[in-house]
Parts: structure tokens; sequence; C-alpha cells
């Protein structure tokens, strides 16, 4: 068992289901036109089954249970992933703690049903498989009806290739845990995708971003480009989120898979990768012979751009380090120490504070995954040193989050540390079962303390967390912080933020009792 463990326990998940007031699955209760009269914001209120107080106002419904655990004693219900619109007219009380809501405009049935996690897993497990598999990569699904999952149409994505490595290692840690034949075939299957992605560019070392094939919905931005033979579309000018993703799942599957051809596949295109890197003084060069975008952990361009040097630094070590373990060649063991002393990134990495310009969510994520690579491989005493204090530096922020993707990471690499595991488990328990991308208010709220400024895409952002299905719909790469957000229901995310974390919690025994 880890040094720190939360032990699970079933818990009560959110269902909505409209209904048209004429719906004979309406209680008569709610069919009546005598609607009570709103006492000051308050437009109605009832006591669920379970003891629970449900009030209705203005602006949504709130759920009020002071026996429970504290972080879910207030709940606020709003906009279209609960309630056919905000102005809540009459309630009335299922049988099983849930509650019927009419509001000016439709009813919604809002059932609490109580699962464990491994049984919420399945759900999104299934909801994958049926909206979001594009020739095995994870991909977006638009609802081209606001709402409706049966109007979905899969696109390409900048970021297919980490999205993909994400639910893959998701399906390796599943199947460690569970021996699961389908988390086998699923984790092959998305596998197979990432490397297919380096192998579809035709510059072996240089994975694409993505791909579509001829036929599919063109894509419309971006720079792409045709295999020889016309049948798949690429696109190109790859990131660093790219090799991030990419070395993370090598890592995790290399170790975890039972395949030995698999392996050697991951070690061969790991290699590839790796050399192409070198090869380019520590860039990655597109089609074109220039220096793409975003790929670049070069001391000389570091040198240039303090405010990524931490984080570039921390990305080249991990990839290094993973392409020496997975491999077995000892010339990434020699560039490793050559650049984490001669080009003191080992002293870069633990200076994020010093070097940051601004707060990016995104960099959180492409911090924790390579730190989750070294924690699992490094043994030298000095190198572990180096990252558990950069790991500490970015958890100066990241502590707040109450992120359990983050803190399962962390922990890896400290622990010993004083972390919220519960709330982080809290977490697990309050993403919502409805990933559709509705959209969310909550600037309204009295109960929100705000920030003193925007964020860096210029959006009001609080200073208390709000619970996950009380806000956006949002990847580990967002901003948890900013409450407001305007989907309108028109596409739908993947779930991979819950799958992840919950099963690495599940392998690392961070987390038990399932």
């Amino acid at each position: 068992m880890a040094r720190q463990s939360v032990r699970l326990e079933p818990y009560p998940q959110k269902f909505r289901t409209f209904y048209s007031l004429t719906d004979a699955a309406v209680p008569a209760a709610l069919r009546s036109n005598s609607v009570p009269l709103p006492v000051g914001q308050v437009t109605a209120a009832a006591r669920a089954t379970d003891n629970a107080v449900w009030l209705g106002t203005t602006q949504g419904l709130m759920r009020l249970d002071f026996a429970g655990p504290e972080r879910d004693r207030r709940q606020y219900f709003a906009g279209q992933r609960y309630l056919p619109d905000d102005r809540v007219a009459q309630l009335c009380a299922d049988d099983h703690a849930g509650m019927w809501v009419r509001t000016a405009t439709g009813v919604s049935h809002i059932e609490l049903r109580t699962m464990t996690l491994a049984q919420k897993a399945g759900v999104i497990e299934r909801r994958i498989r049926a909206r979001h598999d594009r020739y095995g990569l994870v991909a977006d699904s638009a609802l081209r009806v606001a709402g409706d999952p049966a109007s979905n149409q899969l696109m390409d994505n900048d970021n297919d290739g980490l999205w993909t490595a994400m639910y893959a290692a998701a399906e390796c840690f599943r199947y460690a845990v569970t021996k699961s034949p389908e988390a086998l075939a699923n984790a092959r299957k998305s596998m197979d995708a990432v490397l297919y992605l380096e192998a579809v560019a035709g510059r072996r070392g240089f994975p694409a971003r993505s791909f579509v094939r001829k036929g599919d919905p063109m894509p419309q931005s971006g720079e792409w480009h045709w295999t020889s033979d016309g049948q798949v579309y690429w696109k190109g000018d790859t990131s660093s989120d790219e090799i991030v993703g990419h070395f993370f799942i090598f890592s995790v599957a290399y170790d975890l898979l039972p395949d030995a051809d698999l392996k050697r596949r991951i070690a061969e295109t790991a290699q590839r990768i790796m050399d192409h890197i070198l090869d380019h003084g520590y860039t990655l060069v597109g089609p074109d012979g220039k220096r793409t975008t975003w790929g670049w952990w070069s001391p000389e361009i570091l040198r240039n751009h303090p405010d990524e040097r931490a984080l570039n630094s921390l990305q080249l070590l991990s990839f290094l380090k993973t392409a020496a373990h997975v491999t077995g060649q000892p010339r990434y063991d020699a560039e490793y120490r050559k650049a984490a002393w001669d080009f003191q990134y080992a002293d870069w990495i633990t200076r994020l504070n010093e070097f940051r310009e601004e707060l990016n969510y995104s960099d959180e994520e492409l911090a924790m995954l390579p730190f989750y690579c070294v924690f699992q491989y490094e043994k030298d005493p000095a190198l572990l040193k180096a990252y558990r204090r950069a790991a500490d530096a970015w958890w100066k922020n990241i502590q707040r989050e109450a992120n359990p993707l983050w803190s399962f990471i962390y922990l890896t690499g400290q622990p010993e540390a004083p972390v919220d595991l519960p709330a982080a488990v809290r977490t697990l328990y309050r993403t919502p079962m409805d990933t559709i991308e509705w959209t969310v208010g909550n600037s309204q709220r009295q109960d929100v303390v705000w920030a003193p400024v925007v964020d860096r895409e210029g959006r009001h952002e609080a200073l208390t967390l709000l619970p996950p299905d009380e806000r956006p719909v949002m990847k580990w790469n967002g901003n948890p912080f900013a409450v407001d957000g305007a989907g309108g229901g028109h596409g739908e995310d993947d779930g991979t933020a819950f799958l992840l974390p919950y099963w690495m919690g599940r392998y690392h025994r961070f987390l038990v009792g399932e």
C-alpha cells in the first residue's frame, strides 16, 4: 500500500433527464398551474428522501445537506447540464434522494445514483468506445445538435497524440490492476495509433500531431501534408506537447504491457524520435527543414527564453531518461548526464518560480507527465534531489487545485509530502458524469471569492475552487479557477481526465477498496 491512501466508497453520481411538462412520467404535483411566488430569490423548496433540502431560485438550484461531507454540503445545479433553464418554479422529491424540477421551459429529473468509481470508469469507457474512437486516436466529438450525443462527429485535434497517450496510459494502468482483456485491447489499439503518428509523417523520428484519411472531414487550420499515395493527410508543426505524450506512454506501456513485440516497437520508435531530437540540436525539424514552432529544448534557445527554461529542461531530461530505459542504448544516458550537468538543466529545472513570467495551466500538464517518468527511473541521489526541488516549485501552485493526477504523480516522487489526498479524491467523486460541453456560468454566485486580476486568457478567475461538476468541463491542461464557459452543448469531452488519475491511483495504491 502507498504511504498515503484513501479507501474508496460508493458515491452518489448525478444523472439528469429532461421531460416535457405533459410527459406522463412527470409527477402530477409539477403539472399543476399553481406556481409558487418567489420569496426574495428563492422560488421553491423541497426535502428529499435523504433529508437534504433543495432550494429552487431564479438562478438555478441548491442542494443543502449539512450531515454530508464538508465539501458536499452545498451543491449548485445550473445550466443545461442539469436544468432546461435556471428559473426554477417547482420541486418534487423522488423516492431515491433525487429531485424533479420544473423550470420556466420544462422539467428535469436529477437522479442521485450511488456508484463505485470503478462503475463510473466503466460508463466513461463505454462512452469513449461509442463516440471518441477515431482510428484508435481518442478524438474530439463535436455534436451537430447541441446536447445530442447521437449527433456526434469525430474531429481531429492539435493534440490527438497527447490525449491518446494519456488514455492509453489509463488503460495500461487498468490492465496492470485488473488484467482485463478489454483494457489490454484498448491499450494496444491506442498504442498502435500513437506509434502510427511517427510512421505516417514519412520522416522517421518526426511524429505527426494528428491525421485524417481521404474522405474524412477536411481540417480547417494548421500545417497539413498528404502522404505520397494521397490516402492520409497528416498534421505537422509538431509541438513539445506531443513529444511529452509520446514519451509518457512509451514509459507506461513498456513497463506494464505484456507484449514483447509491442515493447520492441516502442523501443524502436522512442530511439528514432530521440535520435531525431539529438541529431537536430535538441529540436524537432519538420519536412521543410525548419524547426517547429514549439519543438525545442536546446540550451542556446532556452538561454533566450527564460520563461520556458525550467519546463523544457525537465522535458528533455525526462525524454532521455525514458529513452535510455526502454532502449538500453548508452548514448541516451551519456547525453542525459551532459544535459543535466554540463548544460545546467538539473539546476534550471529547480528555478521555475524565478523564470516564470505567467501562470499557464497547460504547462503543469507538460511538467507533471515528465516528472512521472523520471520519478520511476532515477536512482542518483543528486538528480533525485533536483527533481524533488523542481516538483516542489510546481506544487506551490498546484496544491490548491485538488488535482488527483498531479497529486498522485507528485507523491510518487515526494511520498512524505503533506498532500490533501482526500480533497484530490473528492475531485474524482465530483467529476461530472455528463461531459458535454454545456455553457456554465458562476459569476453571479455570492459564495465565490474572486482573484484581483484576470487569467492569461483575460477571463474572470476565482480564488474559490468549485467542484468539477459545477464548473465547465475541462481537461487537466485547463484553468480550474475559470468558472464560466460557453460550450453551448456542441461538444463532448472524452473523460480521460477521470480515467487516468483513477487507474494510476489504483495502480500505485493511493486509492484502495475497489
